[in-house]
């Protein structure tokens, strides 16, 4: 049987306890190399190595750019660096986010199955979206393998369904359970047999190739998305390298348009305070149609304001101002900005 030595592990929510039962139930002389990406903030620290080795009678540590890849050893990967492997090595980069998140799970699993094919297996823990469905094809068409988690057994079964959903998968188990088939295979005890593997591409680190041009623009730099089919599953890249699932996208044009929303807050915030200290002036001056035209500007932009802050928290919408209190033209103006009430739906 051939030998699966190679494991490359992936999760986001709720995924630490079931990698602790895994790697608990591991033995203390796994032949294995282990390698594991879970999405962390980018400013943070992460004591995920200690509590690994609390748990595992196998050594851990965090990955070391240029490290050598040992045989009965557990490697984190750091925050925001993405953890790859090239041959024999490890390498820390800080190549562009994949599913809006870096380190990714994605980039992981891609580069494992381009550089070691048949050896990997790719596991997939408790976790949203679908950060590791694309890896596991492409582990898939190299000839390794694909295990998930029992998804009743997950907190956040999100990941594992994508990959059931989309990847051939080999194994699916609860979380101690994938350790006894983990070491099975890493001794090349009853693992199925490999299937032939496609001529496919050798960069190795490199996202797959850029498809048809889409109608839409990467969230995170502006550039242009391609759109690119393998196996059903739909994925998107830039010219930069951004990567992203239907799903990851959906989620990241949320995040802009909520962003682009606030901003819309401050800017209607400043326009009334400033439309204030105008009408202050004109008073002072005199100008009693200055002051009106600037009351007129600062109450639409206040009221603008309220209506997309109220919305954007997801509180029914502020009701309109008294109109026969109002100058005339500015409740028409009010309907024009609460026709963006709608905005909730994107929180």
């Amino acid at each position: 049987m051939p030998v699966r030595d190679i494991v490359v592990l992936g999760f986001s929510a709720g995924g630490i306890e079931p990698l602790l039962r895994l790697v608990e139930a591991l033995p203390a002389d796994f032949p294995g190399a282990i390698f594991v990406v879970h999405h962390f903030p980018p400013q943070g620290v992460s004591a995920l190595p200690h509590i690994i080795q609390r748990a595992s009678a196998l050594r851990v540590a965090q990955a070391v750019d240029g490290d050598a890849i040992f045989p009965g050893r557990i490697c984190v990967a750091r925050p925001d660096q993405h953890l790859v492997l090239t041959g024999d090595r490890v390498r820390c980069t800080n190549g562009p986010r994949e599913q809006g998140h870096r380190p990714a799970i994605d980039p992981l699993f891609r580069s494992a199955a381009r550089s070691l094919g048949s050896r990997v297996v790719g596991v997939i823990l408790s976790g949203t979206l679908d950060d590791g469905t694309a890896g596991l094809i492409e582990i898939k068409a190299r000839g390794g393998l694909a295990l998930v988690q029992q998804p009743e057994e997950a907190a956040y079964p999100g990941m594992i369904m994508s990959a059931l959903r989309n990847a051939a998968v080999d194994h699916v188990a609860p979380a101690r359970d994938l350790a006894v088939i983990l070491d099975r295979m890493a001794r090349g005890e009853n693992s199925p047999q490999n299937q032939s593997s496609p001529d496919l591409p050798e960069d190795l680190t490199a996202a797959p190739t850029l498809g048809q041009p889409s109608p839409m623009v990467c969230p995170e730099c502006g550039g242009v998305l391609f759109e690119r089919e393998q196996d059903d599953f739909l994925h998107f890249h830039c010219h930069a390298g951004h990567a992203f699932s239907e799903e990851a996208l959906f989620a990241s044009q949320a995040r802009a348009v909520e962003g682009a929303l606030w901003s819309a807050v401050r800017a209607l915030e400043e326009r009334a305070e400033l439309a204030r200290r105008l009408a202050d002036k004109a008073g002072h001056r005199g100008l009693r149609r200055a002051v009106t035209r600037f009351q007129i500007a600062a109450r639409e932009a206040e009221h603008g304001s309220n209506i997309l802050r109220h919305s954007l928290l997801g509180n029914p919408v502020c009701q309109p101002l008294d109109a026969e209190a109002e100058p005339e033209g500015v409740m028409a103006q009010h309907q024009d900005v609460a026709a963006l009430s709608p905005a909730r739906q994107f929180q």
